[in-house]
């Protein structure tokens, strides 16, 4: 099976309903059908790696894809720009990914164009001690500038599903 990771309800919505996906489990929140697990696994550190670790005991997974909204720090990179941060693949652009443990992050910290998550690392050091690298994919939607704004969870939603057709051949 592949895994989808999100951290959000609202990454995962768009995911769930193109691919029909049956909620199995709550806490943390886990869906599925006959080829994809999907893990709603929370923020952070801590809830990725226990969420993601349980996951991978309790399902055969042979591929893993972390989906998820990031801010970046170039305002020239627009809005709803798909990036995959640890593989080179054709027609989708590559930038670097800073996982931070606090969604602020001083100014003069930022790197210019990189994109910033909370669990993008914690995904791809739990994967890697399941599957080869060349299985493991970190998918990120540029959803703001690395201001003080939330994104609305249906904005983000939209992000996600407005990216499915340009990643979905990974699964």
């Amino acid at each position: 099976m592949t895994l989808i990771h999100t951290a959000l309800l609202c990454e995962a919505q768009a995911v769930i309903e193109k691919y029909k996906l049956k909620l199995v489990q709550k806490n943390p929140r886990i869906y599925t059908n006959e080829k994809i697990v999907l893990l709603v696994g929370g923020i952070g550190k801590e809830n990725s790696l226990k969420n993601l670790e349980e996951t991978f005991k309790k399902y055969k997974i042979s591929k893993a894809l972390n989906i998820g909204i990031a801010g970046c720090s170039d305002t020239n990179i627009p809005i709803g720009s798909l990036f995959c941060t640890n593989h080179n693949l054709p027609n989708i652009d590559h930038l670097t990914l800073q996982t931070v443990d606090t969604p602020k992050v001083q100014q003069d910290e930022y790197h210019p164009s990189t994109l910033y998550d909370m669990e993008g690392s914690y995904f791809l050091d739990v994967a890697k001690s399941y599957l080869n690298e060349k299985d493991i994919f970190i998918f990120k939607v540029v959803s703001d500038y690395l201001d003080d704004t939330i994104p609305p969870k249906d904005f983000v939603k939209k992000l996600i599903q407005n990216s499915i057709s340009s990643w979905e051949k990974w699964i």
